[in-house]
């Protein structure tokens, strides 16, 4: 088990929504508690929000609160533990072709174009359909150091994916990944989350945070691929028990 969460400053303010339909439950209410948009956010509080389950949108952080319901779950991949499928080999070698670049969290109208493919022919009936450039900025740019996004590139150079991610001084936080939607082959969002574990272990870091899981929800499925997981619950990690666990670790050597 890992080390608990932190007690965080009780200088910082909070505030809470309205009772909204939720995402990812039928017929259930959300609310959601967020940082005080006005509040200073540097690597300190970002990092200590962090262990508590908040995430990032766009320069918000927020966390599920809503009343009655535990459904949403904080997991992370501790990086150093994490065991390698053989799909995973599978998908590693299919995309050897690809670079990366990582660059700071900033508007190209190339990372934009394949956004708008991506929600039109994957998420037409998502919240974040229809897309529009304003949408894409207040989402996924943010002028912070910890910020950045990362180009994946084949060798022709086109642009395949694109994924954003927050460095913290405890891990990776995976905020959001889109790719090209036509070519299903190469599993590009299996490929960035394997990326990002290599990425975080090979610099020391030891977590790889996904967000929330939801056991009921299919499309958070995806999640529990990546093994061991942990879950936060009651300001608490746990390792989250999952019905194929058994499985022996792999030697990432060959792949550093």
């Amino acid at each position: 088990m890992s080390s608990d969460a932190p007690f965080i400053e009780p200088q910082l303010r909070f505030y809470m929504t309205v009772p909204h339909d939720c995402s990812y439950l039928a017929d259930h209410t959300a609310t959601t508690l967020f940082l005080d948009p006005e509040q200073q956010v540097n690597q300190q509080v970002y990092d200590l929000l962090t262990l508590v389950g908040f995430r990032r949108s766009g320069k918000h952080l927020y966390r599920p609160n809503c009343k009655g319901c535990n459904a949403c779950i904080s997991v992370r991949v501790p990086t150093e533990e994490f065991r390698l499928k053989r799909k995973h080999r599978k998908t590693l070698n299919r995309n050897k072709d690809l670079s990366a670049m990582i660059m700071p969290a900033r508007y190209v109208q190339e990372h934009y174009d394949l956004y708008e493919r991506y929600i039109n022919e994957r998420h037409a009936d998502g919240d974040m359909f229809p897309p529009s450039e304003d949408q894409y900025k207040s989402f996924l740019t943010m002028d912070k150091h910890f910020s950045h996004l990362v180009e994946f590139r084949d060798e022709k150079g086109k642009l395949v994916a694109v994924s954003a991610m927050d460095t913290l001084s405890h891990g990776i936080s995976a905020i959001y990944t889109f790719y090209e939607p036509d070519q299903p082959k190469r599993s590009l969002g299996v490929y960035v989350v394997l990326w990002l574990i290599l990425h975080a272990r090979y610099h020391h870091l030891p977590y790889l945070y996904l967000g929330y899981w939801i056991e009921s929800c299919q499309k958070m499925s995806y999640k529990t691929e990546y093994r061991p997981l942990e879950q936060l619950r009651d300001n608490h990690w746990y390792p989250l028990e999952l019905q194929d666990d058994a499985q022996s670790h792999s030697d990432w050597q060959s792949l550093l």
